[in-house]
């Protein structure tokens, strides 16, 4: 199985699935590894990436996800996935892939960045990334305002 934590820069990916991972005894991967210098490069000067950006970078997960399945690999994997198109890519065994997405407000996750070091990803994107953003329907919704304990076991509760 593969459970893909998605939602906006800042919402706790990495952080919440790591720990999930380890909870589970999985295997974790973080779409952040997959970026091209160029997306990075981009990001760290505040310039959004657009979906020709976006797809190579996509379609390295997408083959992560099918040699996972192809191999019976149990993953977590984290990505921002902010459109149903990006997702249609990556969910291509919707029997074997959970989407959980992490729900918060503008204001907590602008807070957040502001606090984060180290990363090519600013506060100064948020604002493109929840205009990015398609909410799924068919995903786990965690608010992640909770603490990490608390979304680990309500994502641990609700999956099939």
């Amino acid at each position: 199985m593969i459970i893909l934590v998605m939602g906006v820069s800042g919402s706790g990916k990495t952080t919440i699935g790591t720990k999930l991972a380890e909870s589970l005894g999985w295997q974790f991967r973080d779409a952040d590894d997959f970026h091209p210098p160029e997306n990075i490069e981009k990001m760290r000067q505040g310039i959004p990436l657009d979906d020709a950006d976006r797809l190579p970078w996509l379609q390295k997960m997408q083959n992560l996800i099918k040699q996972c399945l192809s191999e019976n690999t149990n993953l977590v994997l984290t990505c921002s996935a902010l459109k149903e198109s990006y997702r249609q890519m990556l969910l291509i065994n919707k029997e074997f892939i959970q989407l959980v997405y992490l729900k918060g407000s503008f204001e907590l996750i602008e807070k957040r960045l502001k606090e984060r070091r180290n990363h090519f990803m600013t506060e100064k994107l948020l604002k493109s990334q929840f205009e990015n953003l398609e909410e799924p329907d068919n995903a786990i919704t965690v608010d992640i305002s909770e603490s990490l304990e608390t979304i680990v076991q309500e994502i641990q509760a609700n999956l099939r």
